[in-house]
């Protein structure tokens, strides 16, 4: 900061304020003021009331610029992309890589063959810290005008899930192995077709002396409702060519072993593509084949997937959403409201009918839609996201006011993310916790649960149980089975990985007549009611599948995922999970 004495006043480095009620309050210089009688006088004095004396605050440009609206105008026409010369070039360059891939062929129109339609969609790619990376063109296909047996058949095609790669991620910080990243340039148009599909020729670039004619794709373009699926199926099948197993618990993830020792670790979503092992030669092997097979773009190390921030540092690994929770702090409107330290208040209690009249759905869905999203690196939240989750339909004044608090609260832990220790042992270990009849409106229950290594968690759950618990032991039962079900996939995708747990997973649970009732038969009369499915626990605990083990309740972590606690029993929990602040790991670290 600086003052008048250190800085000129027309300097463009530094904004000055006046007092909103003085700003059209209007003076002369001195200097221009004679002083040769009374009249001149009186003047003078006029002029020296009418002169602010008001002190001038000094403001760094920065946080003026920081405060504003800033936003990339991107084109929503052709016509208005055509007058920009970056656009045009990357429209170009999106039919080069079209025609590259002999995606397509002009042919003359069959009129009795449907033809679909194409437009242009333009999307300026940003970094993670604001800045503009690319601006990025790409046709795509009016899929809507589709009709199923006629344009395509089957459309299913599958996706990783976040617990896949939060735990790829956990025990590759486990192993002290490497994360890299490769994205695949224009991936739908590898996919090979199995159906007819004719497009008309794109706006802008209609081939002169051929304009009756359409393209027949040999190959998928963006926007068919069977280019993800295509796209899968070409992937999936090189995949199988170059000697790579497929999980049977997760269709995405792909392992491929040399010898007993090397193994190399693949995840795809899409078009991007994570990796990982213990083999430097497999992995530069693997790097060479994908660039040499398709157009790819070498990201190097891990370090934005999915909206998630990825820190790979000597000790540790660190993801968070720093980006994307700022982003929603300005939508919202709440990017200089006053940070809380807990999401819910302890004391209050939500329901349906509170009489606080009803608030903006759209907004409100929007909202928790959006917390939703930010569970994939804050489990501290989870709670509070699944709970608000209950009141989509006619959500009221004080569902509205409480989802406000927990942006509030994200406002406070910006930085915060999960930290994955390196070195740690790759032993699962789970935690299962339930309240009794938290819900106002129909006394149910809420079970929540947690894996981890060691060190951060890398799955979490917190949900509303199906039935009426009579009892907390029931209620902690019906958590525990529920859990179970994580725990046994878990075990699958580590065995892929090729981390077989050979012990039973240590499940803690902090409810002894929950425990005593997997073990034994006992409790007969107040048990015969619970659901069939929920009992399949014994038979996981006689199979040494898991064991339930007893934990005191100032232990259970998965408290954090039932009720809404106080400060010190939050911030403990939290910290416990792995969910710290940027700034607490050790090293110099960016975000």
């Amino acid at each position: 900061m600086v003052n008048e004495e250190e800085q000129p006043r027309n300097s463009q480095a530094e904004v000055f304020e006046t007092p909103a009620g003085n700003r059209n309050s209007g003076f002369r210089p001195l200097d221009s003021v004679s002083y040769g009688g009374s009249s001149k006088a009186s003047s003078r004095l006029e002029d020296t009331q009418n002169f602010d004396h008001t002190p001038l605050k000094w403001r760094k440009l920065d946080d003026i610029l920081a405060q504003c609206n800033l936003c990339t105008m991107e084109p929503e026409k052709f016509e208005e992309a055509v007058k920009d010369e970056s656009w045009m070039k990357a429209m170009k360059d999106e039919l080069n890589m079209i025609e590259k891939n002999d995606t397509w062929e002009l042919v003359d129109r069959h009129m009795d063959k449907p033809v679909i339609g194409v437009k242009w969609v333009f999307k300026t790619k940003l970094n993670l810290d604001g800045s503009v990376q690319k601006n990025k063109a790409r046709l795509v296909a009016k899929g809507y005008s589709q009709k199923p047996g006629v344009d395509y058949n089957e459309t299913f095609a599958p996706v990783a899930r976040l617990d896949t790669i939060r735990t790829l991620i956990a025990l590759a910080a486990q192993k002290s192995w490497q994360l890299y990243q490769l994205d695949v340039k224009s991936a739908f148009l590898n996919g090979v077709l199995e159906e007819e599909v004719y497009v008309d020729q794109p706006e802008g670039f209609v081939i002169k002396g051929s304009e009756s004619k359409v393209y027949k794709l040999h190959k998928a373009l963006y926007g068919l409702k069977q280019a993800p699926r295509a796209w899968y199926s070409e992937i999936d099948g090189y995949f199988a060519e170059c000697g790579f197993t497929k999980s049977q618990s997760e269709a995405t993830l792909y392992v491929k072993t040399r010898g007993e020792a090397s193994i190399l670790i693949v995840s795809i979503y899409v078009d991007d593509i994570v990796y990982t092992g213990n083999d430097q030669e497999m992995l530069e092997d693997f790097k060479k084949d994908m660039k040499e097979k398709y157009e790819m773009t070498d990201l190097g190390l891990l370090h934005h997937f999915l909206g998630m921030g990825v820190i790979q540092t000597p000790t540790s690994i660190f993801i968070h959403q720093k980006k994307y929770a700022t982003t929603l702090l300005n939508r919202f409107g709440l990017s200089e409201c006053k940070p809380v330290s807990i999401p819910l208040v302890t004391s209050e209690k939500l329901s349906k009918d509170d009489g606080s009249g009803l608030a903006s759905e759209e907004q409100y869905r929007r909202i928790v839609g959006s917390l939703l999203y930010l569970t994939a690196t804050r489990p501290d939240i989870m709670f509070a996201a699944s709970l608000l989750a209950r009141f989509m339909h006619c959500p009221t004044s004080k569902h509205l006011g409480t989802a406000k608090r927990v942006l509030r609260y994200v406002k406070g832990t910006l930085d915060y993310g999960l930290e994955y220790v390196k070195g740690k042992g790759a032993v699962l270990i789970g935690y299962c916790d339930s309240d009794w009849s938290g819900s106002v409106d129909d006394s149910k229950s809420t079970s929540g649960y947690a894996f981890s290594f060691g060190s951060g968690v890398f799955a979490w759950a917190s949900v509303k149980q199906n039935c009426v618990a009579l009892s907390t032991a029931e209620a902690e039962y019906i958590s525990a089975s529920e859990a179970t079900t994580q725990a046994i996939w878990l075990r699958f995708v580590l065995e892929d990985f090729g981390e077989l747990q050979t012990d039973a997973t240590p499940l803690h649970c902090d409810n002894i007549s929950a425990i005593a009732i997997t073990r034994n038969p006992v409790f007969h009369q107040k048990t015969k009611h619970i659901d069939r499915r929920y009992h399949f626990i014994k038979d996981a605990l006689q199979e040494g599948t898991v064991d339930l083990i007893y934990c005191p309740t100032n232990e259970q972590l998965a408290d954090i995922f039932t009720k809404a606690l106080a400060k010190d029993r939050f911030s403990y929990l939290r910290e416990k999970l792995g969910v710290k602040s940027a700034h607490n790991l050790k090293g110099s670290v960016e975000m």
